[in-house]
């Protein structure tokens, strides 16, 4: 396939450019060409901007990945506009460029989060779900959900609504890891709010899986089939790095440092991947633990 990428030089986007660089011709949208040149190659195509592209019909898919990181600064009211200017956007643009496409691609895959569904008990989440409670991470991804569906009648529209992705030396997990590492790691606040979470090889394999089935589109959970506990993802990854775990992060602490921020790590969702699995997408990594061991 000829693919349109936006996000590319993030964690997901890059990882599945290497992953399927021989398989299909990408062209990626970057405002530093040449960072993203030495981490994607030479046979990538890079624009600026999706606004030098005459004709979206081009490409014969779109995968939308482009946003600021979430988790990168506390939610002070310029930033939240921030992550939703980057998120939104873009989105709209390319809705609306193949809306007027003579010949649209054949597929826009967009990206969205599992924050879609707002703070959950433990309960498993479904497709089917939405949220009770309306907070910033559900009105972000509201939002950008809805742009991206405004080119449904154009053309095949997924939503990635994606959770926690655990990738060796990048990412969440690379953050999490010094406290592990000198023995200081341990659940956040009560430990009891559900993380939903997927290994980086099984979230790139699934987006390739959605370009290759043309029968699924709406929102699907990029997630693995087990979600767990705040204080079993935070044990299992103190035992697989072999380290003690007993260092308990009070919730005041997190609310002090990071303000409403700290609802991502005090908040969670029991979120399952209903619509890949009964469509017959195979896991890898279906438990946290052994994702950790390629991801540590």
């Amino acid at each position: 396939m000829n693919i349109l990428m936006t996000g590319g030089t993030g964690l997901i986007g890059s990882a599945f450019i290497h992953k399927y660089q021989n398989t299909h011709q990408f062209t990626v949208t970057t405002r530093n060409k040449e960072g993203a040149r030495k981490k994607l190659g030479d046979n990538v195509t890079l624009l600026s901007s999706v606004d030098e592209i005459a004709d979206i019909g081009q490409f014969d898919a779109i995968i939308n990945l482009q946003g600021e990181g979430i988790a990168d600064k506390r939610w002070s009211d310029s930033r939240k506009q921030a992550l939703k200017d980057s998120r939104w956007q873009v989105t709209e643009k390319l809705a609306a460029m193949i809306n007027k496409a003579e010949k649209p691609p054949k597929a826009f895959l967009s990206g969205s989060a599992i924050g879609y569904y707002g703070p959950r008990d433990a309960e498993p989440v479904n497709e089917d779900h939405v949220a009770e409670h309306k907070d910033f991470a559900v009105t972000l991804c509201q939002g950008w959900e809805r742009r991206a569906l405004a080119a449904e009648e154009a053309t095949r529209v997924v939503l990635l609504r994606t959770g926690v992705v655990l990738a060796k030396g990048e990412g969440a997990l690379a953050k999490m890891l010094p406290p592990y590492k000198f023995g200081l790691g341990g659940p956040l606040g009560e430990g009891n709010q559900m993380m939903s979470w997927i290994q980086l090889d099984d979230m790139i394999r699934a987006i390739e899986y959605l370009l290759e089935h043309d029968n699924l589109s709406g929102p699907v959970n990029m997630t693995a089939p087990g979600p767990v506990t705040n204080e079993a993802f935070s044990r299992t990854l103190a035992s697989v790095m072999n380290k003690p775990h007993f260092i308990r992060v009070p919730a005041f602490v997190l609310k002090l440092g990071l303000g409403e921020m700290s609802s991502m790590l005090l908040e969670g969702q029991a979120v399952v991947p209903d619509k890949l699995r009964n469509h017959g997408f195979q896991f890898e990594y279906p438990t946290v633990r052994e994702a950790f061991k390629v991801s540590v």
